[in-house]
């Protein structure tokens, strides 16, 4: 058990700072005294129990409107037990009247600074609440927008698959057609062949029966001979001609 001797300086009278102290030791069962001391001080007379005591030296710091404590002054002495209690010790009447009228003042003058901030900040909610809402119907306009374009979107890839689908049929007939004339050219080439060949065979069996004529046929059997070499000529021609067609169709 000790006692300790403390001096408040700051803003500590007319403030309500007395009712705080006593507070504050009557929960840490602390007994003594608080008194106003002139010109602007605040003196504590306290016992109690060491750990108390020092947690009640460090509550009564306080910094909350209207109360400010810039500084204590802390003595310890011997516990004397000459205290039942703790007690706020008040000066005259008139004075402990004005004190309370003082606190009440300042108190009414906090509220009502707090009520003019509070009365700003819902008028800037308000117009934060205008601004979110023209923000929020914008965001829908741009939505919707957004959507119109989408539709326009799908039913254009739509149409492009559709004649994508009509470009390849297209296609495909396209090649069959291009297989359907390669086979007659192909049968053409065979044709023409067929054709060489059997203009030959004509002439190999007409050159046969030349050769059994008599003398008196020699002149019509040169005649001939000139038309055979004519006519190799023209087949030599035909073949060459059905070569370059067999190339130009990939056929050699």
């Amino acid at each position: 058990m000790k006692r300790v001797l403390i001096l408040a300086k700051g803003e500590v009278q007319r403030v309500g700072f007395r009712d705080e102290v006593e507070r504050k030791a009557r929960k840490l069962r602390i007994s003594g005294f608080v008194e106003n001391i002139k010109p602007y001080g605040v003196r504590i007379v306290a016992e109690g129990e060491d750990d108390n005591l020092n947690r009640f030296i460090e509550q009564i710091k306080i910094k909350k409107y209207p109360i400010d404590v810039e500084a204590i002054e802390v003595n310890f002495d011997e516990f004397k037990g000459e205290f039942e209690y703790f007690e706020i010790r008040r000066g005259e009447w008139h004075e402990e009247l004005g004190e309370r009228l003082d606190v009440a003042g300042k108190l009414l003058y906090k509220s009502v600074d707090l009520g003019a901030k509070s009365v700003k900040l819902s008028e800037k909610s308000v117009k934060l609440s205008e601004k979110s809402v023209d923000l929020g119907a914008k965001s829908v306009k741009l939505s919707e927008k957004s959507v119109k374009l989408s539709e326009k979107s799908v039913k254009l890839s739509e149409k492009s698959v559709k004649l994508s689908e009509k470009s390849v049929k297209l296609s495909e007939k396209s090649v069959k057609l291009s297989e359907k004339s390669v086979k007659l050219s192909e049968k053409s080439v065979d044709l023409a062949e067929e054709s060489v060949r059997t203009g030959r065979t004509m002439l190999e069996k007409q050159d046969a029966m030349l050769e059994k004529q008599d003398e008196t046929i020699d002149e019509i059997r040169g005649l001939r001979y000139d038309m055979k070499a004519y006519m190799e000529q023209r087949f030599d021609k035909i073949e060459q001609d059905m070569m370059q067609i067999k190339e130009k169709i990939g056929m050699v």
